[in-house]
């Protein structure tokens, strides 16, 4: 408003008195700051932040940073069926879900080497998980009271106890290659300070 008013000052002041002399511009500045001035006051201006998400990592593979974006892809359609879900319980175990997803895949970033163990979890046990997901979500907003779509939401409700305790083990043992490496380091470790005679023998 306030850049506004100073143009229809300008042209005011144009059509009503005369430009061609020094003072004439001098006033026609005045007269447009003191508009600006008084404008600012009556609408004064905000600051709007908006909030730009981050940039996901990457790990510079093109092939494994395809199988990030697979795993954001398929966290983020998680999180939506979360939202969706009204069972406190249910909502919780997602959550757990989610979180141990979203480790798995972000494991990539440091150990590349487990590519093919998490593209076969991707193509295989979180597609089936998803589809679980959307069944659930399904019954729910059916409406259905009758024992068919309560037994069902029940067994997919117990099965995701199943699927976080899978989900947990299937994410420790993508470190079975590290645990053994560092088993060996310390091996080494120990034969060189025995040797050195800086080690117990009994250790």
């Amino acid at each position: 408003m306030p850049v506004y008013g100073v143009a229809v000052a300008w042209v005011l002041y144009c059509v009503f008195f005369p430009l061609y002399r020094t003072w004439h511009f001098i006033a026609l500045a005045c007269s447009a700051a003191v508009v600006y001035i008084v404008l600012s006051a009556i609408f004064p201006g905000k600051t709007e932040y908006i909030e730009v998400p981050e940039e996901p990592e990457r790990s510079g593979d093109e092939k494994i940073d395809a199988l990030l974006a697979e795993g954001e892809r398929a966290v983020a359609e998680m999180r939506g069926l979360r939202s969706a879900i009204p069972v406190g319980h249910v909502r919780q175990k997602l959550d757990d879900i989610i979180t141990v997803t979203d480790k798995i895949f972000k494991n990539l970033l440091d150990v590349p080497g487990d590519y093919k163990q998490v593209k076969r979890f991707a193509d295989f046990f979180l597609p089936t998980t998803i589809k679980l997901l959307h069944s659930y979500d399904r019954f729910g907003k059916s409406g259905a009271q009758g024992e068919n779509v309560t037994g069902a939401q029940d067994q997919i409700e117990a099965a995701l106890d199943t699927v976080l305790g899978s989900y947990n083990k299937f994410f420790d043992s993508l470190f079975q290659s590290q645990a053994l490496d560092i088993e060996t380091d310390i091996r080494v470790l120990e034969s060189m300070l025995k040797n050195e005679g800086l080690l117990n023998s009994e250790f």
